[in-house]
């Protein structure tokens, strides 16, 4: 791996972990939108979650798979992070 490709992957990897940041706050606004009784715009919204998802992840296996890999990495660990603060925050086991 030369140095370039592990920098690629290094930013890929942290730009997973911002999409995985975005992707569990619009989560999070998406629960209230649906708990509110704004039914287009939580479909908007969760729509908008996916697709942001699959764009990040469509430039990143541009790429490369290492880059790809990469940003899933980074999604996978904020994402994990996220849940477990959530989980701690509302007195869940686990």
């Amino acid at each position: 791996m030369t140095f370039q490709t592990s920098i690629v992957a290094v930013l890929c990897g942290a730009l997973g972990a911002l999409l995985a940041w975005a992707y569990c706050a619009a989560l999070w606004w998406n629960v209230r939108a649906y708990l509110g009784d704004a039914g287009w715009q939580a479909l908007l919204l969760h729509l908008l979650r996916i697709a942001a998802v699959v764009l990040v992840f469509t430039l990143c296996v541009r790429r490369g798979a290492m880059p790809l890999l990469a940003s899933f990495a980074g999604f996978l660990a904020a994402r994990t992070a996220f849940v477990a603060r959530y989980r701690s925050a509302i007195g869940e086991p686990g």
